[in-house]
């Protein structure tokens, strides 16, 4: 879409002052906000090694709108605009929301994008005075993508340190396996954190050292009216949402009490005038351990893609702590203000500041760099595989159309009477008339264990592998959730009572034929991205490439009803 009509919609919708100029609504007009304080924090996370602008849409949560008084993190769609006060039918309802999704992509345009995001750090930098600004990274930046995958990582470390990224935690990053983090770090020219990640005994006694840390807890980033301490809490659920084989010498976890000391040591020793916790946990769990641990100004999240327009207050034994999530696909910019005096933080200012690319110039340096990193892989790229009559997308609670069409490809390749495909959340959208490429089936399986399988399990197996997905989403302790999404399901349906306890949430389990699916009785499933042991099945991506070369001709329009939700 022109940019001058895309600045008409955003002052017809009040996000630009009325003018009688449209030309005359500049890139200031919708980005230029005051600087506060004397110390700020710039904060992404989970891009997904996106470097282009996509379409990402929100999740709706309809099937659990019952739930959202139980869980914050539920909040979508209507019920979210109302508790943030945001009006609907507007560019901001747009960001934060899936309500009428299409029509505002097509209007507004995608977000995103390395180049894009390029220039609006430079701008915040640049206005708030680089020497008074930190720009962190939540993690889940350098997987997601071909390029990313090709490369393990490495276009990404690139793209990082030409924004300039001062520190960042990780999760997605550790798959790539322990040889490849440590040379991509070894190029990564920023503080890579993660208070919570150390050596197996078994490892410290095979190195002959003790059993410390694997990476650096913390960071005194040292402004120039403010010391700011950063301290990194990697995704603590790695080793079991993903291979423990690809990190089999890192131990992860929560680790609530060893943080404590560390803000402790910090707070005690007078080294920082603010500390903040850059974190992966999932907003959940960040809401959980604001209350259980002090001395935290801040808890920067990232994990499970919420993107909050302001922050949340939790209260806790010697004070306060503001928790925030910045959504992901490069959607996002948070601006965290902050007036620190007499060694405290007394004050602070928070946006969530969307990317628009039809708006903001893209940067010529990061620009360039893209363009040059993708150029090798760029045929293969753009490669049309076939068309989408809808719109496709893959984030919401129980499945989305792109995970339906996974599903298919794999139902046709493999003759499986059940089919599964894991619950991630990322993975770009497409609008109804695009055409499906090669780059886009990647940005929905680009992982280093994306080998198919084929199995037998009983009834009651199924069950109990549902039931644990199931629990990891519902199950009312914080600490226990992992964040992602319910498996994706194909060839039978199931209802699911979330509000249950573990092993009462599914039930009625039927084929798509109608036959209830029995304990005891044996049913062939197919899958793919097992965290077992690594399969021996064709990559997922060629299996989904190959279904769409063989119904090139076809307009897609997958489906899911696979569940129905009963609070």
């Amino acid at each position: 879409m022109q940019r001058r009509r895309f600045l008409q919609a955003l002052i017809a919708l009040g996000f630009l002052p009325d003018t009688s100029r449209v030309a005359s609504a500049t890139l200031d007009d919708i980005y230029r906000f005051p600087s506060f304080g004397n110390a700020s924090i710039l904060h992404f996370t989970d891009c997904h090694a996106q470097l282009t602008p996509v379409y990402y849409r929100e999740p709706d949560n309809e099937s659990l709108r019952a739930l959202k008084g139980n869980q914050f993190s539920l909040l979508a769609g209507l019920d979210f605009l109302d508790f943030f006060g945001i009006t609907p039918n507007n560019v901001q309802a747009h960001a934060f929301t899936s309500l009428n999704f299409v029509e505002a992509a097509e209007q507004y345009g995608k977000m995103g994008g390395f180049s894009y995001l390029a220039t609006l750090v430079k701008q915040m930098r640049a206005e708030r005075g680089e020497e008074n600004t930190v720009l962190l990274d939540g993690g889940d930046s350098w997987q997601g993508s071909a390029t990313a995958l090709w490369t393990q990582g490495q276009d990404m470390v690139g793209a990082s340190n030409l924004l300039a990224v001062d520190a960042m935690t990780g999760h997605w990053e550790f798959t790539y396996g322990e040889r490849q983090v440590k040379e991509n770090l070894a190029q990564f020219q920023g503080e890579f954190l993660g208070q919570n990640v150390t050596l197996t005994e078994e490892a410290a006694f095979r190195a002959g050292i003790e059993q410390g840390p694997v990476f650096k807890p913390y960071v005194i980033k040292q402004l120039a009216k403010a010391r700011i301490a950063v301290i990194g809490q990697a995704f603590p659920y790695t080793p079991i949402a993903n291979p423990r084989y690809l990190m089999p010498d890192w131990q992860f976890g929560i680790q609530e009490q060893k943080l404590q000391q560390q803000i402790d040591e910090i707070r005690d020793g007078k080294v920082a005038d603010a500390v903040v916790l850059l974190s992966h946990n999932g907003l959940a769990v960040d809401l959980k351990l604001a209350a259980r641990v002090s001395g935290l100004d801040v808890i920067l999240g990232g994990h499970t893609h919420h993107a909050l327009p302001r922050p949340i207050t939790v209260s806790n034994a010697r004070g306060k702590t503001l928790v925030t999530n910045a959504g992901s696909h490069g959607k996002f910019l948070a601006v965290l203000d902050l007036v620190i005096k007499a060694g405290s933080v007394r004050d602070f200012r928070y946006r969530l500041v969307p990317v628009f690319s039809n708006v903001l110039a893209a940067d010529q340096q990061m620009a360039a760099y893209i363009k040059q990193v993708r150029a090798p892989y760029l045929q293969q790229l753009r490669e049309p595989l076939a068309q989408t009559e809808r719109l496709l997308y893959r984030r919401d609670s129980f499945g989305g159309p792109f995970d339906q069409l996974i599903l298919l490809a794999l139902q046709q390749a493999t003759g499986c009477q059940i089919v599964l495909s894991p619950g991630f959340r990322w993975g770009s959208s497409l609008l109804p008339g695009d055409c499906i490429t090669v780059e886009d089936v990647f940005n929905h399986t680009a992982i280093t264990y994306p080998e198919t399988y084929q199995t037998t399990l009983t009834g009651g197996q199924l069950k109990a592998l549902l039931e644990d997905v199931g629990d990891n989403l519902f199950n009312p302790d914080p600490y226990y959730q992992q964040g992602g999404d319910m498996v994706r399901v194909s060839g039978m349906h199931y209802r699911c009572h979330p509000t249950r306890k573990h092993g009462e949430r599914i039930s009625e389990m039927r084929l798509d034929s109608g036959e209830l699916i029995e304990s005891s009785k044996h049913y062939s499933v197919a899958g793919w991205a097992t965290t077992q042991q690594q399969s021996k099945g064709l990559p997922v991506w060629s299996v989904v490439i190959d279904y769409l070369r063989q119904h090139s001709g076809e307009k897609f329009s997958p489906a899911y009803q696979s569940v129905a939700v009963t609070p």
